[in-house]
């Protein structure tokens, strides 16, 4: 297990090389650069050149990339033209907000998908499977700023439930920090939901018509223990996976969100930086995310060994 886990994070540094190059070319083919926002756009193509060359960003491509990576694998991801700050400084400081907002988004999905997919399997062909199905195929077409605006009205405008945009630390108080991000969390949890829920479903029905199932059912067990014990168990893997690539994608896509209700997480910082050209920001929280997905998912095939010991990494 543990030598297995040494290579996943061993596999990190080709990714990081991929992700870094990428996100360097683009950001290197923006135009204007930091020099046009630093100075403004009343500032010469003179003033700009000096400012570039200041910076060293009149040099060739593959020489900034490869002082900008060295550094990175060195733990210096440079500095913020803007924030007066490192890029790492920046990233802990707005890496807070997202992740409560992910992990609050994630245990609302939970709640709602998986006893929804396990009703619909169980009740296959049945109006509550059609009514399931149908409302996770909503769920996941309805553009999530919408749902975000719908929720905003019902909670926050119309009902005072709940306050409309901003953010509360837990410092405020844990019940002040959910209050904030509530709304915002459930607007999530319900696109995620829907994605789970329909994988919950295929997943079990996959299982409730195995052989094992039928001998389970034939020795009188409990219809409950056989769908939750024998039919859960044995489609928790691929549950699993759903549920790590889901919290991933929570990780990673909650710019939108975030705008919307103003919560200062990595989205919002992603978006004044590309507003603002501050390229180091921009690279280092590609770069971020990316790791931080990919360490999601060899959490994911570490706990594959405590579902089902047959599918443990690292076993032949």
């Amino acid at each position: 297990m543990l030598s297995y886990i040494g290579k996943r994070l061993l596999s990190l540094i080709p990714v990081m090389f991929v992700v870094s190059v990428v996100a360097f070319l683009v950001v290197y083919m923006i135009p204007g650069g930091p020099a046009t926002a630093i100075l403004g756009m009343e500032a010469t193509p003179d003033q700009i050149s000096a400012l570039n060359a200041q910076l060293g960003f009149d040099r060739p491509f593959l020489v900034q990339y490869l002082d900008w990576f060295g550094n990175v694998l060195h733990g210096d991801w440079g500095n913020s033209y803007f924030l007066q700050t490192s890029v790492l400084s920046a990233i802990g400081e707005y890496f807070g907000p997202t992740l409560s907002l992910a992990i609050l988004a994630q245990i609302f999905a939970l709640i709602l998908s998986v006893p929804l997919g396990i009703l619909a399997a169980y009740k296959r062909g049945t109006a509550i499977d059609v009514t399931a199905v149908s409302i996770s195929l909503l769920g996941s077409a309805l553009p999530g700023f919408l749902l975000s605006m719908f929720l905003m009205l019902a909670f926050s405008v119309y009902n005072h439930w709940f306050p409309v945009a901003g953010y509360a630390t837990l410092s405020a108080g844990f019940g002040e920090h959910l209050k904030y991000l509530f709304v915002p969390a459930l607007s999530l949890g319900i696109v995620q939901a829907a994605y789970l829920t329909r994988m919950t479903r295929s997943s079990l029905l996959d299982v409730l018509y195995k052989n094992f199932i039928h001998t389970a059912r034939a020795k009188g067990l409990k219809e409950m223990k056989v769908v939750l014990v024998y039919g859960l168990k044995n489609a928790a893997p691929i549950i699993l996976t759903a549920v790590g690539q889901s919290f991933g994608s929570l990780i990673t896509g909650t710019i939108v969100t975030e705008t919307l209700f103003n919560i200062p997480g990595l989205g919002m910082l992603t978006m004044t930086s590309i507003n603002r050209r501050d390229v180091f920001v921009i690279q280092g929280v590609v770069l971020f995310v990316t790791i931080l997905y990919v360490l999601v998912n060899l959490v994911v095939d570490v706990l594959y060994g405590f579902v089902d010991p047959r599918l443990q990494p690292g076993r032949k």
